[in-house]
């Protein structure tokens, strides 16, 4: 993980570390490209973000050095593989040189993040208008970004650490990139071996000791060119091929970095959903709420404010989250901008602003009156004030996720990573619209007005599958998590989505079979509060998530699902054959636990277990869960009980007494609950 998608151990290195780059003398300051004035343009956008991210590049430190191993090299691949892990494109070491401070600080180790320039982009293309100027200071803001929390994360280790961005920064970037070698020396210029000038940085400083990568040694032009041949081309040694990344170039940026646009769409969801029978509900009835006002009982209160922030690396993302929920609305600019009124036009705009800001699924939809929640979390109704909502699904890395067993330790802060990133994402689409003169807001995990599952399905991003109350998308699975902005901008909805997920779903029961508590149902699909679905037992789930002794959060299920990357689904051969011959589902699914996919690939994991209790990092008092496949586990179909808990028996949405849970009638509930069948045939309807 700590070798990044570029082969940059292989480029010739300086033997010293500590020696200045060659050519050091001729380097000429490289400008900084000017802003688009454009109305249209979303530069203007970015510069709340940019302000909140410079403002939390410091901070304190925690009372205790952590326990972890203190080498260096063993440090430098940790905080490597921790900014991957933030899809940095690549990350370089070094010891500070003297001439590299603006503003001396007493540290003497940096790591250098780089981020290239988004691909696609062009400038007569859909959402052209909206992404002109921008390529710069979107680089700058991600690196921004992975650098704020890196910085962050190693000060919750007990080491001052400080970030360093393209707008706020106490040391010379482009020299510091020059030391760990990212870049070279070309003409006085400062350029990538493979991006040339197309890049944006960050850095941290820090007083913890890490292992320094030297400088490039000086390459003449037949070296340069072996850095972009044959090996590149291909990807040999497992680095990211130079050949997808041309064909990713010529992909129109509004499509994404997946052929959504190849997946069948269908008038309706796959699953029957009955907009009149569907009682809205309060913020009160969701289970971690429940939780926090002691429905679950009285230990699980304390649980529900730490059980996903419970490692040093979720908690770097908290501050970030929260400093972002008052920049989920605002004011809208008094007169609406020209060429804004076509709902195509707008559609591509959004999302080409979307996966320009890095997510990767965007969807749009209508914003119906059953996705709203009634009360918001202080018992005030809720009034659906926008038609239009769009979708942003974020990938929570499917190379970590290969490590890991789904409800260890870094379970929450893939939770949180994907959380953080699509609060800035939304946000700063929510604020252009709202500059072009339209309202728009965002819904984070941590302030939402709306329900995501029912949005997500309408937008056509995914079905929902055997998971319960999670929808599936074709390629990366159940391995994301998803923001949502509404808006009353004019924009074309998308049609949902059949990929087989249903028929899938149905013959294959691995989810089940490897959840931990035996939430996710193995018996059929049932009818709940108007929706189709699979419906999980939320209070053994919520129970399990939040009292994970031996981990952070869970996500064992979208771990072990053959849709997950590492599954055999994830190969877009198998998808196909699943797509057009039903007959192979089962094999398909037979085959992925045949070849073990969701057991623990230990080259992947790279992070330390370590446990935030109490303002301090220790080791995990429990250890650590390690789980492998469990074929035995199929034994607790003939015997599980799945409690269902229909809205009458929600709290009432100011009511914060607890509430006890009714788990024998819930049971009952769930035994009784009406087929998809015979709700069709109650409603005079064809599958």
């Amino acid at each position: 993980m700590h070798l990044g998608p570029y082969p940059l151990e292989r480029l010739r290195r300086l033997s010293d570390a500590s020696a200045d780059p060659p050519g050091l003398k001729l380097r000429r300051p490289t400008p900084t490209p000017r802003a688009a004035a454009s109305r249209l343009s979303a530069v203007s956008a970015y510069g709340p973000y940019v302000d909140m991210f410079d403002s939390l590049r410091n901070g304190e430190v925690a009372g205790e050095v952590a326990p972890f191993p203190k080498d260096p090299q063993s440090v430098a691949n940790n905080l490597k593989a921790s900014v991957y892990f933030l899809d940095a494109d690549m990350a370089g070491t070094c010891l500070v040189p003297t001439d590299a401070w603006r503003h001396r600080l007493e540290h003497h180790h940096a790591l250098v993040v780089l981020i290239r320039f988004k691909t696609g982009v062009t400038p007569d293309g859909p959402g052209a208008a909206w992404l002109e100027g921008a390529q710069q200071m979107n680089a700058d803001l991600r690196a921004a970004e992975v650098a704020a929390i890196t910085a962050a994360y190693v000060r919750y280790l007990g080491f001052a650490a400080t970030a360093h961005t393209a707008t706020a920064s106490d040391v010379d970037l482009e020299r510091l990139a020059l030391q760990c070698g990212l870049a070279e020396l070309q003409g006085g210029r400062v350029v990538n071996p493979w991006l040339d000038d197309q890049f944006g940085l960050a850095a941290v400083t820090t007083t913890l000791a890490v292992a320094p990568d030297a400088p490039l040694a000086r390459r003449g032009i037949r070296r340069r060119r072996a850095t972009r041949g044959a090996r590149a081309f291909f990807g040999l040694g497992g680095i990211r091929p130079t050949w997808s990344l041309l064909g990713r170039s010529k992909r129109p940026v509004h499509l994404g970095p997946y052929p959504m646009e190849k997946i069948k769409r269908v008038k309706e969801p796959t699953t029957l959903v009955i907009p009149d029978e569907i009682a809205r509900v309060p913020q009160r009835a969701s289970f971690f709420d429940r939780a926090l006002h002691g429905d679950l009982g009285t230990s699980f209160v304390e649980k529900r404010h730490t059980f996903a922030y419970k490692t040093p690396q979720a908690q770097s993302y908290v501050k970030m989250i929260r400093a972002m929920v008052p920049m989920q609305d605002g004011p809208v600019a008094r007169q609406i901008a020209r060429d804004t009124d076509d709902p195509d036009a707008n559609s591509d705009a959004v999302k080409a602003l979307g996966y320009f800001l890095g997510g990767d699924m965007v969807g749009i939809c209508r914003a119906d009156e059953y996705a709203w929640y009634s009360h918001d979390k202080d018992g005030k109704p809720i009034n659906p004030d926008h038609a239009n909502a769009v979708v942003i699904l974020l990938d929570q890395g499917y190379e970590t996720m290969e490590g890991a067993s789904g409800d260890d330790w870094i379970s929450g802060a893939q939770s949180m990573r994907a959380y953080m990133r699509g609060a800035e994402i939304a946000g700063i689409i929510s604020q252009h619209i709202r500059n072009l003169g339209y309202s728009a807001r965002s819904h984070t995990n941590a302030k939402s007005q709306v329900l995501h599952i029912p949005l997500i399905l309408n937008a056509g991003l995914g079905e929902l599958s055997r998971i319960g109350e999670l929808v599936l998308n074709p390629f990366v699975g159940p391995r994301f998590k998803s923001v949502v902005l509404t808006t009353d901008m004019p924009l074309t909805a998308d049609k949902p989505i059949d990929f087989g997920l249903q028929d899938f779903c149905a013959k294959c029961t691995k989810c089940a079979r490897e959840c931990p508590c035996g939430a996710i149902s193995f018996a059929g699909k049932v009818m709940f509060n108007g929706y189709e679905m699979w419906k999980p037992d939320v209070e053994k789930c919520a129970k399990y998530r939040l009292g994970n002794l031996k981990g952070s959060a869970c996500g064992r299920c979208m771990k072990t699902c053959p849709f997950n990357a590492e599954g055999l689904m994830s190969e877009r051969f198998w998808l196909g054959v699943s797509m057009r011959f039903p007959f192979m589902r089962r094999k398909i699914a037979e085959w992925d636990d045949l070849i073990g996919n969701g057991s623990i690939n230990p080259v992947k994991k790279w992070w330390w277990d370590l446990e935030w209790i109490h303002g301090r990092t220790v080791l995990p008092t429990k250890g650590t869960n390690a789980r492998t496949l469990d074929f035995g586990r199929m034994r607790i179909a003939d015997t599980q009980k799945i409690a269902l808990y229909t809205p009458d028996m929600n709290p009432a949405p100011d009511n914060w007494q607890p509430v006890k849970l009714n788990r024998e009638l819930a049971i009952r509930q769930g035994a009784k609950a009406e087929s998809p069948e015979a709700a069709r045939l109650r409603l005079g309807r064809r599958r």
